[in-house]
């Protein structure tokens, strides 16, 4: 016991034990992956569909495979990486608008629907 009744530990005895065991291990496994590392994996997982877009998808139909998907899901990243919230993404097989924030398709139209050309409510647009 040192002065004032406080007790001095060595740094050896203190922290040999615990150095062995202090690998940071996230519930995924992942060995050192940051908190932002795990939330960008899980907002990057894949898009979610509305209703509405499902019905819109059925309607015209657009399906949905794969392919498409993960184009899709391509695009929506490099808007996320831009910034963007609202994003537009043109491709042959249609036009999604996602809602980027939260990874949903909020609505879809076919190519023969865009007549009109005009987009609102948007803050970007992807080529796809």
């Amino acid at each position: 016991m040192g002065l004032n009744g406080v007790h001095h530990l060595s740094v050896e005895s203190a922290s040999g034990a615990d150095r062995r065991q202090s690998q940071p291990v996230s519930q995924t496994g992942h060995a050192g992956a940051s908190f932002g590392e795990l939330l960008r994996g899980k907002v990057n997982e894949s898009l979610n569909f509305s209703k509405h877009a499902a019905k819109r998808m059925d309607e015209r139909g657009i399906h949905m495979d794969s392919r498409l998907l993960g184009n899709l899901e391509q695009a929506v990243e490099a808007a996320r990486q831009k910034g963007a919230r609202d994003v537009a993404v043109i491709g042959r097989e249609g036009v999604f608008i996602v809602n980027v924030p939260n990874n949903i398709v909020v609505t879809t139209m076919s190519q023969d629907e865009t007549e009109k050309k005009i987009f609102t409510n948007i803050d970007s647009a992807v080529l796809m």
